[in-house]
């Protein structure tokens, strides 16, 4: 499905609709087999790659959160959505320090704080501001996020920033089709989530968000299931 010319929109609208329909089924199953409800669920749509014409397509459909990886790239298409009531945009891809106050000014939540200097600089950037921290449970060496032993003296450091507001955590399991290989790393989370006392997981995309949800999410990131696959750059 493309979502590049301004013809066939009708269309578009109708494979959305169904694809988030099945997407909500999946969510239905999970929290049926996790004895959950559905207001414990955010579902994020992950719109990076694609023009602002599919934001506003999505929130037609009712969706209000969106996930983008890029502050440049958002900041493009940022003008032809910023008009959208109550949408809410999260930043869910690595935020460099030097990137941090054009970030601040064009989302609502950050969800990869992972160092003391990068939630200082989002603070003076002087915008009240949702944030996670990414974490990082891989070994993976192009994996982002704070060790989880550092959590504890990071958590200090946000919470003593005035403009920002800590609510939870996320992370970037190893990629893999099988969601079982995935599912200890959205455990460890929902564990340390516990041990710190902090309310929300973002975990799970669109391959393996149900076990992320027996496991505790609170925010899945969902795109490729809504959108089809991305351009490749």
């Amino acid at each position: 499905m493309k979502f590049i010319s301004a013809g066939g929109g009708y269309t578009r609208n109708i494979v959305l609709r169904e694809r988030l329909e099945r997407v909500e089924e999946r969510i239905h199953h999970a929290l049926g087999r996790a004895g959950r409800t559905r207001p414990e669920i955010t579902l994020i749509a992950v719109t990076k790659k694609f023009p602002a014409e599919v934001i506003r397509q999505a929130y037609s459909l009712g969706l209000r959160f969106f996930g983008e990886n890029y502050v440049q790239e958002f900041e493009g298409k940022h003008p032809a959505v910023s008009d959208l009531a109550d949408a809410q945009f999260h930043l869910i891809g690595h935020l460099q320090s030097n990137k941090a106050r054009t970030a601040a000014e064009l989302f609502q939540v950050i969800q990869t704080v992972d160092s003391e200097k990068l939630a200082r600089r989002l603070d003076q950037a002087g915008r009240p501001l949702e944030v996670m921290i990414e974490v990082k449970l891989s070994e993976e060496a192009s994996k982002s996020g704070a060790a989880p032993e550092t959590l504890a003296e990071l958590m200090e450091t946000i919470r003593g920033c005035p403009n920002l507001r800590l609510t939870g955590l996320m992370t970037m399991p190893p990629w893999s089709e099988d969601a079982e290989v995935t599912r200890p790393y959205f455990r460890r989370l929902a564990e340390l989530a516990r041990r710190h006392d902090l309310k929300k997981l973002s975990m799970g995309m669109s391959h393996d968000f149900e076990a992320a949800i027996e496991e505790g999410a609170t925010h899945i990131r969902v795109g490729t299931a809504l959108f089809g696959p991305r351009r490749k750059d």
